[in-house]
This record gives structure tokens, sequence and C-alpha cells, in this order.
């Protein structure tokens, strides 16, 4: 193996080392995101869309419930006709 070869060898790990860190730094850094982004994500559906879905669900029960004795009143004229 001759000098250069040597030196190119080292400058190759060197490259290859480097390459690493920055592909590492990158991944965190995008793992970083990811959590802040999820934690925005969590936070968007506990404050909007679970109150929302609470809203609509109880006036979906009241109207339900309005039916319900709509149809309590019908059954109970028809019985005593």
């Amino acid at each position: 193996m001759t000098p250069d070869d040597t030196q190119n060898q080292k400058k190759s790990k060197a490259s290859f080392a480097e390459f690493g860190r920055k592909l590492d730094q990158g991944l965190g850094q995008a793992a970083e995101k990811l959590d802040q982004e999820s934690e925005k994500v969590i936070a968007y559906l506990n404050d909007e869309v679970v109150p929302s879905i609470r809203t609509h669900s109880t006036k979906a029960l009241r109207i339900a419930a309005e039916k319900l004795t709509r149809l309590a009143e019908y059954m109970d004229k028809e019985r005593s006709r």
C-alpha cells in the first residue's frame, strides 16, 4: 500500500465519519421537530376537536331524547284509543 492509498483511506474514513455525524444530527433534529409537531397535534385535538365532539354529541343526545319523547307520547295516544 502506498502512502497515497493510506492518505486516501484516512480521508475516506474521515469523510464517512463526517457523513455519520451529519446524518445523526439531521435525524436528531427531525426527531425533535416530530416531537414538537406531535405535541401541537395532541393539543389541537384536546383543545378543539374533543370539545366540538362533546358539544355535538350532547346536541345529538338532546335531539334523540326529544324524538323518543314524541314517540312515547304517540305510543301512549295509540294505546289509549
